[in-house]
This record gives structure tokens, C-alpha cells and sequence, in this order.
């Protein structure tokens, strides 16, 4: 298995954004999360987190497309690369969330990105975050505009699991790493 440097590294070289790097991180440390609460392998499913948008920073045109051929260069299995491939569904990609994991990793990579939109607006940033202040921020269109609130709640939907809870271990993830987030 790949470990999470080389993942790192891999990142970085199709990502030189520093934004999207944060992205990868929130969605990185919110998928642990998940994969804590759950019962699951927290260092897979952080990884899978990580390298989900691979393609993104150098081939936007081609997300979720080009990334089965970014991965095949670190020791990853097929299901990492399906499910990296699965969160781009009815988007980029015809390749529909299946398992409990890609299942999460669709929902929460806008979720994050909301989150982090958040946060930005703070003084304190992600300390203090409540659901409540998120949903506020959800309602109002012209916020994170960008934000596809309709996926998060297909997503959540699809989880079977309530929206608000989905948004609090997001919030508990994302402020636990928020130094590495860059909040």
C-alpha cells in the first residue's frame, strides 16, 4: 500500500495549487473521520481522500477521467481507484458511488468545501463551528455559490444518514486538522 508521503508527493505533482491541496486535506482527514466513527480502515479510506481530485489541478477538462492513470503510478487497488472515479458521478463521471465509502466521499467533497467556505467568514475560524452555523450559511444561494447542496443531500440520502450529523463529523474533522487545513 501506498504511504500516505508518496500520496502527498503524488498530490503535489498534479496539484500545485495550495488551495486544492487544503481541499485534499479536508477531504483527507474528514474521510478518517468517517472511516473512524464507522469502523473502517482510517489510513485507506484518508488516502482515497487525499488522491480524489489527482486530476483535478492539471486536468480539470478530463476529472475523473485521466485520475486511473495518475493512480496506477503508486501501489493502489481497484477499488481506490473506483471510488476515486465514483465521486465525480452525474458531474464528470458516469461511474456511480456503490460502497459505504465512495458513498461518503461524494457527499462530503462539497461538504468540505462549504465547511471550509465557513470558516473563511469566521474570526475563529473552524473553533466553534456548530451545524447550526453551517445550515446558515447553506441557505443563503449566493454563499459558496460554487457548492452543490443538492449532491450533499443526495449524498447524505444515499448514506442513509442525517445531513446534521454528517456536517458535525465534518465539522469535528476539519477543525481537529485545521492548522494543516490552513485555517
Amino acid at each position: 500500500m501506498v504511504t500516505r508521503e508518496q500520496a502527498d508527493a503524488l498530490l503535489r505533482t498534479y496539484n500545485p495549487n495550495e488551495a486544492l491541496v487544503h481541499h485534499a486535506y479536508c477531504v483527507e482527514e474528514t474521510m478518517r473521520a468517517f472511516a473512524q466513527e464507522y469502523g473502517h480502515d482510517p489510513q485507506y479510506w484518508s488516502l482515497v481522500g487525499l488522491l480524489h481530485d489527482i486530476d483535478w489541478g492539471m486536468f480539470p477538462e478530463e476529472h475523473c477521467k485521466k485520475a486511473p492513470e495518475l493512480l496506477s503510478q503508486i501501489d493502489v487497488d481497484e477499488a481506490f481507484v473506483h471510488a476515486v472515479c465514483s465521486h465525480g458521478w452525474g458531474i464528470c463521471s458516469d461511474i456511480k458511488p456503490e460502497h459505504f465509502m465512495e458513498k461518503v466521499l461524494y457527499t462530503i467533497d462539497e461538504l468540505t468545501g462549504l465547511v471550509y467556505a465557513t470558516a473563511l467568514m469566521r474570526p475563529e475560524k473552524m473553533q466553534g463551528m456548530s451545524v447550526k452555523s453551517v445550515k446558515k450559511k447553506w441557505a443563503s444561494k449566493g454563499f459558496a455559490a460554487g457548492v452543490n447542496r443538492d449532491l450533499i443531500t443526495g449524498g447524505a440520502e444515499m448514506l442513509g444518514i442525517e445531513l446534521p450529523h454528517i456536517i458535525q463529523l465534518t465539522i469535528d474533522a476539519m477543525t481537529e486538522a485545521s492548522e494543516k487545513i490552513g485555517l
